[in-house]
């Protein structure tokens, strides 16, 4: 991670801009359920506002950095931080009620990788699971941003393709300034929000 991410991601305007507009935009429109995967949640913006709403947490980082960070932070709490890649989820199938990506599948390098991550989201999700996400869109600016680190970002066109060939179905894309996506994996309960 270069210099740009270690002095943006874990200030309090980030924090402020995943809690108060991602998290609530994403979470309107379905149920977190009790167990929820967040994949690499870098230095916890999201982690410190989605283990409020739900019994349980578990988050995946690749950075041991981070994690080392990560585990002090949430260690008296709901969270439990495991150091892994979430192209190789070690969890069982139907592990999670949810699974969240936060503004971090840009950081992986390729779009196999990137489509990887998505076949082991879906995975582990138990039937009638949610992915929920949230990523930046291309720009000039991000990729000077990005300097010498991975810059990988999706068009939104194609995720929505992506999802579904991994077998997402009732897919919610919204796209602005950055692109959120809901994504339900097919059987179980209904998990929208009433």
């Amino acid at each position: 991670m270069n210099e740009n991410h270690t002095q943006l991601c874990p200030s309090p305007e980030w924090a402020t801009h995943i809690q108060e507009e991602v998290l609530p935009s994403l979470t309107s429109l379905v149920a977190l359920g009790e167990v929820m995967l967040e994949l690499g949640p870098g230095p916890g913006a999201a982690t410190e506002w989605l283990r409020h709403r739900v019994s349980r947490l578990v988050v995946v980082e690749s950075d041991t950095d981070a994690v080392e960070k990560l585990t002090h932070r949430f260690a008296t709490s709901n969270v439990e931080v495991v150091v892994g890649d979430a192209t190789s989820l070690e969890f069982p199938d139907e592990s999670f009620d949810s699974v969240g990506a936060f503004t971090m599948l840009h950081h992986v390098a390729t779009a196999q990788l990137q489509q990887q991550l998505l076949v082991e989201a879906h995975r582990v999700l138990r039937p009638g699971g949610v992915l929920i996400g949230s990523d930046s869109l291309a720009s000039n600016h991000l990729h000077l941003f990005h300097g010498e680190d991975t810059y990988n970002p999706i068009d939104p066109a194609s995720l929505l393709i992506r999802l579904q060939a991994v077998g997402f179905t009732a897919i919610t894309l919204l796209v602005d300034y950055d692109v959120r996506f809901v994504a339900q994996k097919s059987g179980g309960a209904e998990t929208c929000a009433a």
